[in-house]
């Protein structure tokens, strides 16, 4: 495994920030990391990095301890912090000529050229960082983590300012990089977690809640399942309640229906031999699935 942490906890004062923490992040997947303001999200990926020690357990990255070898870890994190600590006062080709010889990347200047294509900071990279937009420092923050060519990629909201176009062209780039590298994703985005992320990880009060794939995720804490259905004739609804496994009808706008059973059951065999049996006409019929956003919800609610 790439990253693994091992009952991590870290207390400040009497306040437990992470408790007793675990999970691994594997190559080829971009493992999301969320939770509330506050859950220790930020906190676990500062430790994993090494910019705070813990206070109980153990990290791990490409088999190197982070306490005990802390240089061999570091060469091989890239990192973006949620508050993107620039020299706002160099140029931005300037910069990731600085942060290079930090890391004594080889073919420095092919190096740089790289970054700045790949970020989209080409139009940019003759400017100092403080003129650039919150949107542009950002691609500055992940061009120099990506420059020494980490295997482990650890990013805290790192779509953070970018506007709707940048939004897709960097989503793109962290599902091209999870291809070749393991790639921690915090963000408070629901729709970029669905869109990027390969598994994920809740965390709330510093405890992990869930640990899964975004589908096994939307489907196990489902309390009842939902089909929508649309027939071109009007539908009586106590007509629909007699289908077998259906506990309740909602009426929608028009001749759409939602049929409402146990968790973990599937009516919509029932609901075609109903279809036939009445002589109808099944405009539509699609199952509700849970969003991240509403899974989110539902574990970190009080």
């Amino acid at each position: 495994m790439s990253v693994s942490v091992k009952h991590l906890s870290k207390i400040f004062g009497e306040q437990h920030a992470v408790h007793d923490v675990s999970f691994e992040a594997r190559r080829g997947e971009v493992l999301g990391f969320l939770g509330p303001n506050g859950a220790g999200k930020s906190t676990t990926m500062k430790i994993i990095t090494g910019f705070l020690p813990a206070s109980e357990g153990r990290v791990e990255v490409c088999g190197f301890d982070v306490e005990t070898a802390p240089m061999e870890t570091r060469r091989r994190i890239g990192y973006l912090p949620e508050h993107n600590p620039l020299y706002k006062e160099m140029y931005v080709r300037e910069y990731l000529g600085f942060t290079g010889k930090l890391h004594k990347v080889p073919n420095l200047t092919r190096r740089v050229k790289e970054m700045i294509e790949m970020t989209g900071l080409g139009r940019e990279q003759h400017k100092l960082i403080g003129a650039l937009s919150k949107g542009y420092r950002q691609r500055v923050g992940l061009a120099q983590a990506l420059l020494h060519d980490p295997d482990v990629l650890i990013l805290d909201e790192p779509t953070s300012g970018l506007d709707p176009n940048q939004l897709v062209e960097i989503r793109e780039l962290i599902r091209r990089l999870g291809k070749e590298k393991t790639l921690i994703l915090s963000t408070h985005i629901m729709q970029e977690v669905q869109a990027v992320c390969d598994r994920v990880i809740i965390i709330n009060r510093g405890r992990i809640v869930a640990d899964d794939s975004i589908d096994a995720l939307q489907h196990r804490i489902e309390g009842e399942s939902v089909i929508t259905v649309e027939f071109q004739e009007e539908t009586k609804k106590e007509l629909l309640q007699k289908i077998p496994g259906v506990r309740k009808v909602k009426v929608l706008e028009g001749n759409r229906r939602q049929l409402i059973s146990s968790a973990g059951s599937d009516i919509r065999p029932q609901i075609s031999e109903f279809v036939k049996k009445h002589d109808l006409t099944l405009v539509e019929m699609h199952r509700e699935v849970m969003s991240v956003e509403d899974v989110f919800k539902r574990l970190t609610e009080d």
